[in-house]
C-alpha cells in the first residue's frame, strides 16, 4: 500500500503568519495529488498552545503560529475538500505534532506496515527545510526498507535556497527526490 504524507499544509504556513508565495504556489499541486492518490493519506498538523512564546521553539522562532483552535491552525480547506473528492474514496488521518518531527507518525506507519505492508511513502508539504526534512528522516529511520519519496513540486521551504539544501540532505539520506 502506498502512503501520502502531507506535512503541515496549514493556513498559517500558507497565507498566515509564516506564509509565503512559494507555499501558496504548491497548494493546487498538492490538491490534485490528494484527489488522485491511490492509497493512504495522512496529514501532520503543527499544533501549539497559547503558551507557545514560552517554549524553546517560541524563543527561537518568536512568531506565533498554528495555535490549536485558531484559524491558522487548520489544514487548508481546499486540501480537506480534495480528500472528499479522492477518486479512490480514501479518507484522511490527521496527526497533531507539537514539534518539527512526529514520532507518532512513525509509529502509525510502522503499524500500517506490520498490518498491510507499505510499498512506498511519498511526502509533500511545508516547510521543506524544517518539518518535511525532520519527518522524512524519522520515517526513513523507522522504516528503512520502505522507499521514501519527496515530491519536490509539492514542497516549499522557508526560502528557495533552504528548500534546495533540504532536498539535498534528504537525497543524501537515501530518500528519492522526484519532480525536482
Amino acid at each position: 500500500m502506498k502512503v501520502l504524507i502531507v506535512v503541515d499544509m496549514q493556513k498559517d504556513f500558507i497565507s498566515g503568519s509564516l506564509g509565503s508565495a512559494e507555499a501558496k504556489h504548491i497548494v493546487p499541486y498538492v490538491e490534485e495529488l490528494i484527489k488522485n492518490w491511490p492509497g493512504i493519506i495522512m496529514f501532520t498538523q503543527d499544533t501549539h498552545s497559547e503558551q507557545y512564546q514560552a517554549t524553546q521553539e517560541g524563543q527561537l522562532l518568536p512568531i506565533a503560529h498554528c495555535i490549536k483552535g485558531h484559524d491558522g491552525w487548520h489544514i487548508h480547506e481546499s486540501l480537506v475538500a480534495a480528500v472528499s473528492e479522492n477518486i479512490h474514496n480514501m479518507s484522511m488521518n490527521i496527526i497533531e505534532k507539537p514539534c518539527f518531527g512526529s514520532l507518532e507518525l512513525v509509529t502509525s506507519l510502522q503499524e500500517c506496515d506490520d498490518e498491510i505492508g507499505l510499498t512506498s511513502i511519498t511526502i509533500v508539504g511545508l516547510c521543506t527545510d524544517i518539518c518535511v526534512v525532520s519527518n522524512a528522516l524519522l520515517v526513513k529511520a523507522g522504516l528503512p526498507e520502505v522507499p521514501v519519496y519527496i515530491d519536490a513540486a509539492g514542497c516549499a521551504g522557508s526560502t528557495p535556497e533552504k528548500h534546495r539544501a533540504a532536498l539535498e540532505v534528504m537525497r543524501s539520506c537515501q530518500c528519492y527526490i522526484v519532480n525536482d
